[in-house]
């Protein structure tokens, strides 16, 4: 059977990722069978940058098939920030509800009226030195008045979608009908469907 590295130790994102990819014949492993694996920097201006440059750093590592992907929000008052900085936005140990708080300053600072962002998912596959396949997923949303809701994680609770009249992180299982790492990942489904083996 297809083996194929999960290139984060995101938990969450691994969890969303194994029921992206949950129909496909394929065993999928975590960077947690190479422990002590020295860690991707992310210096790219991208987010494909940045996915392509970790796909390539860990299946170097595993010598596997790895697909590795670098995600974020961007706030379109803000000039596209935190963009690429999403996880890092505030610094490294900033929470979430800090994050929350320093954006929802930035955007009163602005001046801006405009509360369009979207949120984007790069994806890259790789296999030795050689990216096979690349995807990008975005959705489409505004930054909801205040954080609502506990099911999703990262910036979810203050990510509106309009169509439902909610954040994603009251959307629930439904979040993945519309999130921007479930169309990229369908993309890696498509593909590894007709290509992989």
């Amino acid at each position: 059977m297809l083996r194929l590295v999960i290139a984060t130790t995101n938990q969450h994102k691994i969890g969303e990722i194994r029921e992206l990819l949950a129909d496909l014949p394929i065993e999928l492993v975590t960077l947690g069978e190479w422990p002590g694996s020295p860690v991707a920097e992310e210096t790219g201006a991208t987010f494909a940058e940045n996915a392509r440059a970790k796909a390539l750093h860990y299946a170097a590592i595993t010598g596997e098939l790895t697909v590795a992907e670098d995600s974020g929000l961007e706030i379109a008052a803000l000039g596209g920030r935190p963009g690429v900085e999403s996880a890092r936005f505030g610094g490294p140990a900033a929470s979430y509800p800090e994050k929350f708080a320093l954006i929802y300053d930035a955007l009163a600072r602005s001046g801006s009226a405009d509360r369009t962002a979207r949120f984007v998912c790069a994806l890259a596959l790789a296999r030795g030195d050689a990216v096979l396949f690349e995807a990008r997923g975005t959705v489409e949303g505004t930054i909801a008045p205040e954080p609502k809701g506990t099911a999703g994680f990262g910036y979810d609770p203050i990510f509106f979608y309009p169509a439902w009249g909610i954040t994603l992180a009251e959307a629930g299982e439904r979040k993945s009908r519309v999130s921007h790492r479930a169309a990229a990942f369908r993309e890696l489904a498509r593909y590894l469907e007709r290509h992989a083996g």
